[in-house]
């Protein structure tokens, strides 16, 4: 590649980083909380918090279900489904409902042909559910004693089908730090909320971290029957929906809910391999095209940048310099909103990198039959459950 070529690639990506800026800051800065309702919510209305659990003894188990069990609101049930758990989990269950009836424990039953785990675990707790409204979420969500009663009320005052909540995400280790904040802005790239919320676009967004449908229309599609074999149920569930005509939206809420979603790059690493294939519609053309722009536009600009400098090349190495800068100062705004590290946005490259890594272990892995593996199963894997469009 010429001079002028290195010139005009740099050029070209400078400007798309900027716009890129541009346009996260203006999703990101918009974004306005949903915040607690404090004031008493009058309804009869019955909730039915369903919560798979597997393998989280070690985890946080007993504060998140604590902190569903103790909600501002009057009629609600907790139900816990121990997916055959291995460790303590049905342990710490059991403690919890002594303490409290709400709390109904159903142990799990062996994962039925055609279904992967997750799924089914949540369809067993839908069929037990109760509620005028079911709420799926996870066994490692805090909530705050408001949550249940705010989106509640959200849903109603809106005349929702469905609702789905993005959590305030906790970092506590350096790779979280670093990787979360990437996953999130290409989320927004994928699925920008004003899109996910416009009746009239396609693009939809589902978070398994917290999911309220009315009962009435997990009734009509047949609980969790149409995901049963989606890794990212969530995701799938949300396109349904909006593809039926239901009504859902997708708000902002760390205020309502948090979660430490993983602990360590080797959590990192096993759980975004099981989902980011999925993520790109288990397209290989999808992944190859978007591991080969995060190489091109993230990775590499800052390398072209310092081997530039080295090479006494300094308008080059302005330019590319110049994109870093707009990639620092895009996700220097993510940290700050979503209330990370402002110091991890000079990571940015590094973060992209890894991203990149697990994108392409997550096609390959499943693509190749070979699975990966998720609290001792194995997902996707030849011989048995396979993504729908790779049978």
């Amino acid at each position: 590649m010429t001079e002028v070529a290195f010139l005009v690639f740099a050029v070209s990506i400078s400007i798309l980083w900027l716009l890129g800026f541009l346009w996260t800051s203006y999703t990101i800065l918009s974004q306005k909380p949903l915040e607690p309702e404090l004031d008493e919510v009058i309804t009869t209305e019955f909730v039915s918090v369903v919560v798979p659990a597997r393998n989280e003894a070690n985890r946080v188990l007993e504060k998140s279900i604590s902190s569903m069990l103790s909600q501002d609101y009057k009629s609600f049930e907790v139900i816990v489904v121990n997916d055959r758990s291995t460790d303590g989990t049905g342990e710490i269950l059991q403690e919890l409902a002594k303490r409290d009836s709400k709390l109904k424990i159903i142990d799990g039953k062996e994962t039925e042909s055609g279904w992967l785990g997750k799924p089914f675990a949540l369809q067993q707790g839908f069929e037990k559910a109760r509620g005028d409204w079911v709420l799926i979420t996870d066994a490692d969500i805090i909530f705050s004693p408001y949550t249940v009663k705010t989106s509640v009320k959200f849903a109603k005052e809106n005349n929702l089908d469905a609702l789905t909540l993005l959590p305030r995400i906790v970092h506590g280790s350096f790779w979280e730090t670093l990787f979360m904040p990437v996953f999130g802005w290409f989320c927004l790239l994928a699925m920008p909320p004003q899109y996910v919320n416009d009746p009239n676009r396609k693009e939809s967004m589902g978070i398994g971290n917290f999911f309220l449908f009315r009962k009435g229309v997990l009734d009509e599609l047949g609980g969790f029957v149409l995901v049963k074999d989606e890794v990212a149920e969530d995701l799938k569930m949300a396109e349904i929906l909006k593809r039926s005509g239901f009504k859902m939206r997708l708000e902002y809420a760390p205020n309502l809910i948090e979660t430490r979603m993983y602990s360590s790059l080797k959590e990192i690493w096993e759980g975004f391999t099981k989902n980011l294939f999925s993520g790109v519609k288990f397209s290989f053309v999808k992944s190859a095209i978007s591991c080969v722009f995060i190489l091109l536009f993230g990775v590499l600009p800052i390398v072209f940048a310092v081997l530039f400098l080295l090479m006494g090349s300094y308008a080059l190495a302005f330019w590319f310099f110049l994109i870093y800068f707009f990639q620092v100062l895009t996700f220097a705004v993510i940290h700050l909103k979503w209330q990370g590290n402002i110091l991890y946005a000079f990571l940015t490259p590094l973060g992209l990198m890894l991203f990149l890594l697990i994108l392409a272990n997550s096609t390959v892995r499943i693509a190749t039959g070979k699975g990966v593996t998720w609290k001792g199963r194995k997902i996707y894997e030849k011989g048995g459950v396979r993504p729908p469009v790779l049978r």
